[in-house]
């Protein structure tokens, strides 16, 4: 399944740098310090509850009791663009991210975390995913394509593991 995510094309003649030397015709550079700030402070602060404040202060739609991990890494471009539903559990140093640089293009994409989902530790969610309801993702996993509800999913690329119904 492909990932659901706008594609903007950089690479031509009068732009003949990289993608991300063109980062901020994208982003803000002032929303990104900021960005940046908030969500750097958020990954190393013990209190669950200050770290959800935080983190919604970037425009993350976060769910009510979702505990997020030491040095759980979110997106400083777009982090609007992430929705993380009721009860989750997001693993000691998970990085969720909402756009990619590439050479000759960047792409962005919402990233939709169901309710009383787990995300492992240091695992990886790609732009333009949506994790499904109850699922679990284990520790070490690249989320490269959309996980339903009910099911656990791990590995790289992250593959069925189990149906959790």
């Amino acid at each position: 399944m492909k990932r659901k995510v706008n594609v903007f094309k950089i690479s031509s003649e009068d732009r003949p740098k990289n993608s991300l030397n063109y980062m901020f015709y994208f982003a803000d550079p002032l929303k990104v310090i900021r960005n940046f700030l908030l969500i750097w402070v958020a990954k190393y602060i013990p209190s669950l509850q200050l770290k959800r404040i935080l983190l919604r202060g970037t425009g993350m739609k976060i769910g009510k009791n979702v505990s997020i991990g030491l040095c759980a890494t979110f997106d400083i471009f777009f982090p609007e663009l992430i929705e993380i539903g009721d009860n989750t559990v997001i693993g000691y140093d998970a990085v969720v991210l909402a756009h990619e640089f590439l050479v000759g293009e960047i792409r962005v994409g919402k990233v939709v975390i169901g309710k009383d989902v787990v995300i492992g530790a240091n695992s990886t969610i790609l732009p333009g995913i949506e994790i499904g309801d109850r699922s679990i993702v284990s520790a070490m996993s690249l989320v490269n394509r959309d996980v339903p509800s009910d099911v656990m999913v791990g590995g790289i690329p992250a593959r069925l593991i189990k149906i959790l119904k």
